[in-house]
């Protein structure tokens, strides 16, 4: 009795993992022909979208009227994003294929700057127009690559969790028909970005050199430790650990750290100069004993402690439970210098600094000229839409679309419950953005 009571508890428990089993592996396919889908789709599309916009960019070669230009321009970016989606959902990350996404970029910037300026002030140049003809042979080449691939993955059946699988393996001996197709595709963009692209036209040569007011002389490791302590406002009795980023370092820094019961901090102080580029406090707040103005005024006490003497005009603040966060920008002669911009964060219980982030100030400081505004503030008002309650005004220096600096007239104005601020160029009265600013955020 006991002997048939044992073989049938054992052959419902093998029944059970049978049937276990089975619903994970069949749960576990469903999961693997899911993502094959998913990984088909991108592929099947990227190919798509790659077909139309070397459609496109022959059309636009066609082209002479510029107001079907500026459409056509506007559609070749929107590809350009929509393929460069694709190949972010592709599993290609062990594969080089930056080069190609780098392409899909640029294009995408040359299409966009060009298609929101004025063409009929400003039609297209020869340059341009031969940048434009390298591109519609780059695309043809990339599209017949790609297309190459498309069909033996077709007519072989091929899976691209196979390739992922391969790639993830560091498998030589797998099929890696789909890896080879995408490499030759690298390969075909590298060879025609360094011979025949103007990347002056692309957009590529306008990126900023960045961090170049950092000063030519370098500080100590223990000048460094100096500084942080400063920063940091710890003592000689907080053990701080620093260490140093290595050969090769875009800005070299000198990073240091240190935990005690209740807090921990990380710094990053630059070689160069000795500029504090970025502070992290970790505690936690408890209720607020300061005001969102006074936290303000020792976030400007502390900026000028660390010796940022330059005037400083805040140009926005929020409050997140018991922090405050502000930012500033430089302000010369009147005039605000909105990519100089410094982030500082403040504990609302004891006005203690939290955080700190200078990298775009850094990055972006230099000496510049201010030049005299072209159109008056009245004239630029008139730029604003009239539904706006206007509360202040001023002039500064910021950035367009195209990351270029312009001298603005900046208008804080209100519509309904929500606060804005409009900037204007100050040459010719165009609006060049509006920023919605942020309001409390609401507790649920």
């Amino acid at each position: 009795m006991y002997r048939w009571t044992l073989i049938t508890i054992l052959s419902i428990a093998i029944i059970g993992v049978s049937v276990w089993g089975y619903q994970e592996h069949q749960e576990k396919n469903a999961i693997l022909i899911q993502a094959e889908n998913n990984y088909q789709r991108s592929f099947h599309g990227l190919t798509y979208n790659l077909d139309l916009l070397h459609d496109k960019i022959g059309s636009t070669l066609a082209m002479n009227s510029r107001k079907q230009l500026s459409p056509q321009l506007a559609e070749i970016w929107r590809l350009t994003s929509m393929a460069h989606n694709d190949v972010g959902q592709l599993p290609l990350t062990l594969i080089p294929f930056n080069k190609t996404e780098e392409f899909l970029s640029e294009i995408g910037d040359f299409s966009y700057r060009t298609a929101i300026r004025d063409l009929d002030k400003e039609p297209l140049s020869e340059d341009e127009l031969a940048t434009l003809e390298s591109l519609y042979e780059m695309s043809g080449n990339i599209e017949s690559e790609l297309r190459k691939v498309q069909n033996m993955a077709l007519e072989e059946n091929l899976r691209w969790m196979d390739v992922q699988l391969a790639l993830v393996n560091n498998d030589e001996q797998a099929d890696n028909t789909i890896i080879d197709g995408f490499k030759t595709v690298e390969k075909t963009v590298e060879g025609y970005s360094e011979g025949k692209l103007n990347t002056s036209l692309m957009g590529t040569s306008s990126k900023k050199d960045g961090f170049t007011s950092l000063g030519k002389e370098k500080i100590t490791e223990e000048e460094a430790k100096r500084k942080m302590r400063k920063l940091l406002q710890i003592d000689e009795n907080t053990e701080l650990t620093v260490a140093s980023t290595g050969k090769g370092a875009n800005i070299p820094l000198f990073s240091g750290s240190f935990k005690e019961e209740n807090k921990t901090g990380y710094i990053d102080v630059t070689q160069q100069g000795g500029h504090p580029i970025t502070l992290m406090i970790n505690r936690e707040t408890s209720e607020s004993k300061i005001s969102l103005h006074e936290a303000m005024k020792k976030a400007k006490k502390y900026l000028k402690d660390i010796d940022y003497t330059t005037d400083l005009a805040m140009v926005e603040s929020n409050q997140y439970d018991h922090v405050g966060v502000f930012q500033f920008v430089p302000q010369i002669e009147d005039v605000w210098i909105y990519p100089d911009a410094i982030q500082i964060k403040v504990a609302l219980d004891n006005g203690e600094i939290l955080g700190f982030v200078a990298k775009d100030y850094l990055e972006n400081n230099h000496k510049r000229e201010i030049t005299t505004p072209e159109i008056t503030e009245k004239e630029a008002r008139e730029s604003v839409n009239s539904n706006l309650k206007i509360e202040e005004h001023h002039l500064a220096i910021t950035e367009n679309d195209l990351g270029e600096e312009l001298l603005t007239y900046v208008f804080l104005g209100t519509l309904n419950q929500d606060t804005y601020k409009i900037f204007i160029d100050a040459s010719n009265g165009d609006e060049v953005r509006v920023d919605k600013l942020k309001q409390a955020e609401i507790k649920y």
